[in-house]
């Protein structure tokens, strides 16, 4: 099995941009040593959603010194924004073996999107996000996490070969819906340790029957 762990921010939230936002910034000492942890273990895969600069000042510095990759899924609609990921940062992104994947335009839910909003966040944030880059961006992760069979339709549609949720329980590599643990500021290395550690027992089979309502509902 598979173990995602995803970030949101590295340091100190300056300013949320929604309610609750800074609940998952990690603190950069906390980053370094689940960092360390992560690295012990070859079956976790690390992603960074949200698109912030301290993907590139922080993260990028400390998975290099690693030898460790991940994904980063920016944000279309803030490639201009100061305190996010730009157009070159993407490329450096690139540049060091990281892999780039779309986390939509404007991070808003995409259950129930207009179809001019869907091929905005699903399509053409896409597109945007693989211009600025360089490369292809073959994979997704649903802003907040939501999501019903519509929009996996949608986004079967639109050709993504893997998406990402926060669905908090181990997956495969091979599988096309992809869960995650999202590690938050109040984690420790402790606590990443038996998200990694863990032998699947009640909570997973219960996170796994969650994720199966949202995908018939």
């Amino acid at each position: 099995m598979t173990v995602n762990l995803c970030f949101h921010g590295i340091g100190t939230c300056e300013r949320e941009r929604e309610p609750g936002e800074a609940r998952y910034w990690v603190a950069e000492p906390m980053f370094q040593r689940i960092l360390d942890e992560a690295a012990k273990h070859p079956h976790v895969r690390l992603s960074f959603d949200d698109g912030n600069a301290s993907d590139t000042t922080v993260a990028l510095p400390a998975l290099k010194e690693r030898g460790l990759r991940a994904t980063f899924f920016a944000l279309a609609g803030r490639l201009d924004d100061p305190v996010s990921l730009s157009a070159a940062d993407l490329q450096d992104l690139r540049a060091a073996g990281m892999e780039i994947g779309s986390h939509g335009w404007d991070h808003v839910p995409w259950r129930g999107l207009s179809p001019a909003d869907a091929r905005r966040e699903l399509v053409e944030a896409r597109a945007a996000i693989a211009e600025a880059s360089g490369g292809p961006v073959a994979e997704v992760a649903l802003p907040l996490g939501r999501y019903d069979r519509r929009l996996l339709g949608r986004l079967r549609g639109a050709g993504y070969d893997a998406v990402y949720t926060s669905d908090r329980f181990p997956a495969r590599s091979q599988w096309w819906l992809q869960a995650r643990y999202s590690v938050t500021a109040t984690d420790t290395v402790e606590s990443v340790r038996a998200f990694i550690t863990h032998r699947p027992g009640p909570r997973d089979a219960r996170n796994a029957a969650v994720s199966v309502i949202k995908r018939l509902r």
